[in-house]
This record gives structure tokens, C-alpha cells and sequence, in this order.
């Protein structure tokens, strides 16, 4: 009996000891659910968090690219409908100058209506005289016919000779002016509107890295680069490019030449950029050189000035209307040698101001 009492007392102490640890463990997991509740709740919330920031952020750039995108819109309007009424004066001109060139034509058909009428009216003064003479003189009709004859074609001759000098003088003047106007007004309707002319050239960078050895430290490099040339270089977020600026076109094509001579070389520093500057301007000027000695010899030109030839030779980088100046004036120049030739004028002086 008392082994029974103790074996149950045993299974009772066992019991509890098994209920307590239940209990505790219970405990213990209610706890970490707690703890691991207000976490994620937390992550929750900073998540949220987050996602309002990111999502104002992108709201805002959002209506900044709207905004630059209505301004550059606006702007294109505004230049189109300047263009436009740029085009329709030029055409009112036209119109202009065509129909005032209508009306001394038919000024001119009119002065021509009148020498005619002159003309039959000396036809008929003519036999009056005739039909006089051979009432007053008493002479035969061939006598009187050819006293009468000889004295109206002199005087025929010579009134029309005279009027015809006039209005042939007056039409060629006329006709000159008026042909100098439309063929002016014409060139200008013709002419290609540009906005700008261009000022930038672009140089192609083998990779990104490259931009900041241009740059140089503290910007060493790109400062001395562009007190060489006389140009603004420009990096920016372009990928494996940079922009060289300048209104003069020969500074901006030895700074790019330049450019790309360091980039080829990849020694970049302040000596070696010095260096680099040199060469290109010694081949720009010759380049210069040889586009206007080819100029003169394409023209037909010969005896110009040294100084000339290389002032000329500089418009090969210029451009205006979307046309090279050089080759433009070469072809100003061979046409100016065909009008004075067409005149009778000196065609190599003709040439030379062409």
C-alpha cells in the first residue's frame, strides 16, 4: 500500500512539474508573439513611410518635366509663328513688287500704243502736205509726192528715233531696278529660316571615367584648356561626350581637334594639354590655308594677298542659312566672271569682288 501511495505521489510531483513547464512555455511564446507583433507592425509603418516619400518625390519630378515640357512647347509655338509671319511678309513683298512690275509694263504698252498713233498721225499729216502742195505750188503729184515724202520721213524719222531712245532708255532702267528687287525679294523667300547658328560641337569619349581626367583636380585641366582656346567645354550628364562652345567657329574646331588628340592620347595634364592646343592650331591654319588657295583656284582667281587667302580660307568653317560661306562664295564669285563677261566688264575684277 504504501509503495502504491509513494508511486502515485511520484506521478503527481511528475504531473505537476510537467503542467508548470506547459505553463511557462505558453508564457514565453505569448511574450515573443507580442515582441514580434510590435515589429513587424513598426516595418510596417517605416515601409509606408517610405513609399509616401518616394511617391511625393516622383509627383514632384513628374511636374517639373511637365512643366520644362509646356515651356519648350510654348517657346516652339512662339518661334513657328514667327517664322510664319516672317514667311508671309516675305510673300506680301512678292506679291508687291510683281504687280508694280505689271503696271510699268503696261505703262510701257501704253507709251508703245501712243508712238504707234504718233506715227499714223504723221502718215496722215504727210498727204495733207501733199494734197497742199499740189494745190498751192502747182507741182506734179510725183514732185509734191516726194517733197512731201522726204520731208515726213525726216521728220517721222527722227520724232520716232527720239522716242524710241527715250523709252528704251527709260524700259532698260525701269526693268533693271525691278529685276534687282524681285530676284532680291525671291533669294530671301527662298532662304532656309534657321533659329540660331550653330555654336556647339560635340566630342565622343571612349567611357564616362574619361570626363573626370578632363576635368582635371580642382579643375585644373578643363581651366587651362579653355583659356588656350578662348571656349567654354561643357560636361554635363551626356553619356561618353562632352560639348566645346564658341561663336568663333576656328577656336571651337582647334579646341575640338585638341580634345580629341588628348583623348587619343590619354596623357592629360596642363603641359601635355598646352602641347595638344599647339598642334591643332598648326593644323587648323593649315587647313585654313589650303581651303583658300583651292578657293582661288576653283574661282579662277590669281594675285591675292597672302592674308586674304587665309581670311578666306576661314570661312570653310562657317555657315550661314545652312550653307557653307566659302563654297557660297565661290559660286558668287564664278557668277560675278559670267555677268561681266555677258556686260563686257573685267571679269577677273568681277571675280575677285565676287
Amino acid at each position: 500500500m504504501e509503495i502504491i501511495i509513494a508511486i502515485l505521489a511520484v506521478l503527481a510531483a511528475a504531473g505537476i512539474g510537467v503542467a508548470t513547464w506547459f505553463a511557462l512555455k505558453s508564457r514565453n511564446d505569448a511574450s515573443q508573439a507580442q515582441t514580434a507583433g510590435e515589429s513587424a507592425k513598426g516595418i510596417v509603418t517605416q515601409a509606408e513611410e517610405e513609399k509616401r516619400k518616394l511617391l511625393l518625390a516622383a509627383q514632384e519630378e513628374v511636374l517639373k518635366l511637365r512643366n520644362a515640357t509646356e515651356s519648350d512647347l510654348k517657346d516652339q509655338r512662339q518661334e513657328f509663328h514667327r517664322m510664319e509671319s516672317r514667311h508671309l511678309q516675305r510673300e506680301e513683298q512678292l506679291e508687291r513688287k510683281v504687280e508694280s512690275q505689271e503696271e510699268r509694263e503696261r505703262e510701257l504698252a501704253s507709251q508703245e500704243t501712243e508712238v504707234e498713233r504718233a506715227r499714223k498721225e504723221a502718215e496722215e499729216l504727210k498727204a495733207e502736205q501733199s494734197r497742199a502742195l499740189e494745190q498751192v505750188a502747182g507741182l506734179s503729184i510725183d514732185e509734191a509726192r516726194e517733197q512731201v515724202v522726204r520731208r515726213g520721213e525726216e521728220e517721222a524719222v527722227h520724232d520716232l528715233s527720239k522716242r524710241y531712245y527715250e523709252l528704251e532708255k527709260e524700259y532698260k532702267e525701269k526693268s533693271t531696278v525691278n529685276a534687282r528687287k524681285i530676284i532680291t525679294v525671291a533669294i530671301n523667300r527662298l532662304a532656309t529660316d534657321v533659329v540660331s547658328e550653330v555654336t556647339t560641337s560635340t566630342v565622343s569619349l571612349p567611357n564616362d571615367e574619361m570626363k573626370g581626367r578632363l576635368i582635371g583636380r580642382e579643375g585644373r585641366n578643363i581651366r587651362t584648356l579653355e583659356a588656350l582656346t578662348g571656349v567654354d567645354v561643357i560636361i554635363d550628364d551626356t553619356p561618353e561626350s562632352v560639348t566645346v562652345s564658341c561663336f568663333d567657329p576656328v577656336r571651337r574646331e582647334v579646341a575640338r581637334l585638341a580634345l580629341e588628340k588628348l583623348v587619343s592620347d590619354g596623357r592629360i595634364q596642363p603641359a601635355r594639354i598646352e602641347d595638344m592646343v599647339n598642334r591643332a592650331q598648326e593644323e587648323i591654319d593649315q587647313v585654313i590655308l589650303k581651303a583658300g588657295e583651292q578657293a582661288t583656284f576653283d574661282a579662277g582667281v590669281s594675285g591675292l594677298d597672302s592674308e586674304l587667302i587665309r581670311l578666306l580660307g576661314q570661312l570653310k568653317f562657317r555657315y550661314s542659312y545652312g550653307e557653307n560661306v566659302l563654297q557660297h562664295s565661290i559660286e558668287v564669285s564664278l557668277l560675278s566672271g559670267m555677268l561681266a563677261a555677258e556686260a563686257g566688264a573685267n571679269v577677273q575684277v568681277a571675280k575677285m569682288g565676287g
